[in-house]
């Protein structure tokens, strides 16, 4: 059965890669398995089908015959559990894996989100000069720890898995503050997760969104 998910009808990255169904069509690609996408304009994901598929009105989701998934860890993850390609078969390993998804989603990426937002959302108000250093300084903390951990690796624990799909998209995010080539490691590491055939195509599939004419919903 195809699976279906949902994406933005207007992202405000246009495409290039920073939103979150970015890593459920990575995911897929890496695992060999076509899907179909559902583009929704903000206005419908807040409307009461969308919600009833997301409670919080946001993209991306998953349909798949009687199963449907909100949260973008979520998804990745029952991907990575049904199919052959981003988890390692040895219990250990696979447990490792799961717990990289988790560090990148839960630890590493909250900051640089928050980072995102002193800039964009806050950037106007009176303390937000003051504000953007400490921002800073909790994301070069983290990517300090992550760095020392990775080391000469090319991946977070032996061969690539969804920890590492996971971990690369979050980082992606720092391209244009200039932190991650702070951390020549980290930006090779992302850098090769880029490279990524499966990368590659869901990257252009979702830069399609905004040059291919899909249709909306």
């Amino acid at each position: 059965m195809t699976p279906t998910i949902t994406a933005f009808e207007s992202s405000p990255d246009r495409g290039q890669g920073l939103a979150r169904d970015m890593r459920v069509r990575w995911a897929l690609e890496e695992v060999g398995q076509p899907y179909e996408v559902r583009l929704v304009s903000l206005r419908a994901m807040k409307e009461p089908a969308h919600r009833a598929l997301h409670p919080f009105g946001q993209i991306p989701t998953y349909e798949e015959g009687d199963l449907a998934l909100f949260e973008s860890g979520a998804i990745v993850l029952h991907i990575a559990e049904h199919h052959a390609g981003l988890l390692p078969d040895d219990t250990n390993a696979r447990a490792r894996a799961i717990a990289w998804m988790f560090a990148a989603l839960n630890t590493v990426e909250p900051p640089i989100l928050e980072l995102q937002t002193a800039r964009f959302l806050e950037g106007d108000k009176p303390w937000a000069e003051q504000r953007l250093p400490l921002v800073k300084d909790r994301i070069r903390k983290r990517l300090g720890e992550l760095s020392d951990r990775l080391g000469a690796a090319d991946w977070l624990d032996g061969a690539f898995s969804a920890g590492d799909l996971m971990m690369v998209h979050a980082l992606l995010r720092l391209k244009p503050s200039g932190l991650l080539d702070e951390y020549p490691n980290l930006a090779a590491y992302a850098a090769r997760g880029e490279a990524r055939p499966a990368f590659q195509r869901a990257f252009a599939a979702q830069l399609a969104v905004f040059t291919g004419g899909h249709p909306t919903v």
